[in-house]
């Protein structure tokens, strides 16, 4: 790793933004991961969308739907 990569490390550790080296690498790796899973998300709507497009009755099912939850609301 880079000399000026590891000075911003520890620049963060003795801010006190991540109490330890380790703390920011595992941080920054569970984000990584949850970056490319959800874009795997992404991603496999996008192909479930393409290869069935939603239908205008899928749309208005929906609507309604949305529309019950709202009345359902104590509001």
């Amino acid at each position: 790793m880079p000399d000026e990569r590891v000075s911003e490390i520890d620049a963060l550790v003795a801010a006190g933004t991540y109490p330890s080296r380790a703390s920011l690498i595992t941080a920054a790796i569970d984000r990584l991961v949850a970056e490319l899973e959800s874009r795997e998300i992404d991603r496999a709507i996008v192909e479930g969308y393409t290869r069935l497009p939603q239908t205008a009755d899928d749309a208005r099912w929906g609507e309604l739907s949305a529309l019950d939850s709202i009345r359902e609301e104590p509001w």
